[in-house]
């Protein structure tokens, strides 16, 4: 019996790891094909008469809600040589027949779910503070995203404790010539690792500058500043240097996050 019951424990243990490395490629190619998904959907934003400051202020929290910085890392640092890389694509729930949507987007049948395929990547840097940053190009778009993030893990977490982080982000839409917008982020967040399982969870603020520009005659907007308040979480599943993690914020409408990448 004692022979018998570490053999069981190698086989069980080889078993948990092929399964994770057939779980990760099918993620890898999960991405890959949201890709051309996000490339049918995509439309430019373009203002149309009708669009009124009521209509304008809906369309900006569901649009802070889609291009705000999105948290998908556990709370513990990545440590002095820490690196992450890879992609990322989140979908945000929205409300596809709303009016706003089909007046800042010439008219165009939107989805109830706006994809959005980005390059990730994080360092980690002394005193348990991480960086990161994320791009975006929608295809046969004219919408760009630029993000920045700045992590400080007040506490690093051990077999024994969590990990508590305090973060910070920013997120610049790039391209739409009749659209100034950015979002502003702060969030505290916990984690808690188990094997090569790490659940994580938090809540904080995201702040929106929603300012219309060079628009057309007959159409008169003013700047909309909003703050909403979002609750997020998942779970990140590691393998070797392999890493995937399923994430959902709540703020105005959901968004639910898929990434996956190289970490070492």
């Amino acid at each position: 019996m004692m022979k018998i019951m570490p053999k069981f424990k190698d086989y069980f243990l080889v078993f948990k790891d092929y399964f994770l490395v057939i779980s990760l490629t099918l993620f890898f190619l999960s991405l890959i094909s949201l890709v051309p998904l996000t490339e049918a959907r995509a439309d430019d934003i373009e203002f149309q008469t009708g669009m009124t400051q009521s209509y304008f202020g809906k369309f900006s929290k569901e649009l802070g809600a889609a291009l705000s910085y999105k948290a998908l890392s556990p709370a513990e640092p990545l440590g002095i040589l820490g690196f992450d890389v890879g992609l990322e694509v989140s979908a945000t729930n929205i409300d596809e027949g709303a009016a706003y949507w089909k007046l800042a987007t010439k008219n165009a049948d939107m989805p109830s779910l706006i994809p959005l395929p980005k390059i990730y990547v994080r360092k980690g840097l002394p005193f348990n503070i991480d960086v990161g940053a994320i791009y975006s190009k929608v295809p046969d778009s004219n919408i760009s995203l630029l993000g920045a993030e700045v992590k400080y893990a007040i506490l690093k977490g051990s077999v024994a404790t969590p990990a508590v982080a305090i973060r910070g982000s920013y997120t610049q839409l790039m391209g739409v010539d009749q659209l100034d917008f950015k979002t502003y982020g702060a969030d505290v967040s916990i984690s808690k690792g188990f094997l090569n399982i790490t659940p994580f969870g938090g809540i904080g603020a995201v702040w929106t500058s929603s300012e219309p520009k060079s628009l057309p005659a007959g159409i008169s907007l003013n700047k909309e500043n909003n703050t909403q308040i979002k609750y997020f979480g998942g779970v990140r599943f590691t393998l070797l240097l392999l890493n995937m993690t399923a994430g959902v914020e709540y703020m105005e409408v959901p968004t639910y996050s898929i990434r996956a990448g190289i970490i070492f």
